[in-house]
């Protein structure tokens, strides 16, 4: 991978992203809310719930990338409004996508971190403008991407000068089809010795299952990733997007009750352990 100079991991020390009180890369972050914002009553009661169980950070779609030109593609401004007012009355930042690049400025007003999806990952001309950002950006792995394909879209953001890049591994598509995508856990370990960067975990979108999120959820713990972004809906079977890999509140809290021991435990593993 001779043609990063930024994202390598010799041309760095590990990245640590500031986000409000938390700091990516050094504590293991927590990202959870629903799919997309749809509704006030919705977006409250999710973020509460998430805030309750633990999260520390919320998530929601305010704009919606869909396969269907039919299907919903969010609030927009409307729903971002509803994102930022959740976050601020529960204390917690707030990650959204952006998929226009003339949409980035005013989208950063409100977002504290910019999320870039696995269909934009290589839309150069959205990683050149978020590049140019004070914002930390989420960049998700593309659906049929190679790790030098995702770093290389890493280093355009890096080159525009902003430094606080997160990627996010959130299954890639192969021929299984049980499975929506294929989670790449072995991109964790693979990752820490390519990159600097901090590397979090999407098992929702990778397994597309309600019954796989838990076990994938811990199984990147133990990989070593630096944290998880999952879908939370205060009542999955009424939303509008991807309902059925939405966990309830209920299930959120059993799966934070889990994931916080094993965390610390890992934590306190000496290195050479992991090593071996």
């Amino acid at each position: 991978m001779k043609n990063l100079k930024l994202a390598a991991h010799s041309s760095s020390e590990k990245t640590i992203i500031p986000v409000g009180d938390l700091e990516i890369g050094r504590d293991f972050v927590v990202i959870a809310g629903p799919c997309s914002i749809e509704s006030r009553e919705q977006t409250m009661t999710t973020a509460a719930a998430v805030k309750a169980s633990g999260a520390d950070m919320l998530r929601g779609g305010a704009f919606k990338p869909r396969t269907s030109p039919y299907s919903f593609q969010g609030l927009g401004l409307e729903g971002l409004k509803l994102l930022y007012e959740a976050g601020r009355e529960n204390g917690l930042p707030i990650i959204t996508e952006v998929i226009d690049p003339r949409d980035v400025t005013w989208v950063a007003e409100f977002s504290d971190i910019l999320q870039i999806g696995t269909r934009n990952m290589q839309n150069f001309s959205l990683l050149k403008e978020v590049g140019m950002t004070s914002r930390p950006v989420l960049l998700k792995r593309g659906m049929y991407s190679t790790l030098e394909e995702w770093l290389n879209c890493a280093e355009y953001i890096l080159s525009e000068g902003n430094p606080n890049v997160i990627l996010c591994e959130r299954g890639i598509r192969t021929f299984e089809q049980y499975t929506r995508n294929t989670l790449d856990l072995s991109a964790v370990p693979a990752l820490k010795e390519l990159t600097h960067l901090p590397v979090i975990i999407d098992p929702t979108h990778s397994t597309g299952r309600l019954s796989l999120i838990e076990p994938m959820s811990l199984a990147s713990v133990a990989a070593g990733a630096d944290g998880l972004i999952v879908e939370v809906h205060h009542d999955p079977e009424k939303a509008l997007c991807d309902a059925d890999q939405a966990l309830t509140p209920v299930l959120f809290d059993n799966l934070m009750r889990r994931i916080r021991p094993l965390q610390a435990f890992m934590q306190n593993l000496p290195s050479c352990a992991m090593a071996c």
